[in-house]
């Protein structure tokens, strides 16, 4: 009879074990989940102000770029338009060249 109580104490303490391990299991992966989580949520907010803020630069640089090229025209124009035509001379050039043509 002794027997059977300790095997049954043993029975119990395993199955008390068992539980217990299971309960372990069961906060470790919720641990683990709850971490994977955060640092998704976290990766992902990082990524978005990354790429917002690659975003922003891309688009300021355009516009520096756009405002150069504008400033290059139209210094461009404005000396191409601050040329003055000799239309004598032309004319005498387009003859000559004719001539020898």
């Amino acid at each position: 009879m002794e027997q059977a109580n300790t095997l049954d104490i043993l029975l119990q303490v395993e199955a008390k074990a068992a539980g217990m391990v299971k309960d372990a299991q069961d906060e470790a992966d919720r641990r683990i989940h709850d971490s994977e989580e955060k640092n998704r949520a976290a990766y992902e907010e990082r990524y978005k102000a990354e790429i917002l803020a690659q975003n922003n630069s891309l688009i300021e640089n355009q516009e520096n770029i756009k405002n150069e090229y504008k400033e290059t025209l139209d210094t461009y124009r404005n000396d191409i338009l601050q040329i003055e035509v000799n239309k004598e001379r032309f004319s005498a050039l387009i003859n000559e060249y004719l001539e020898k043509g």
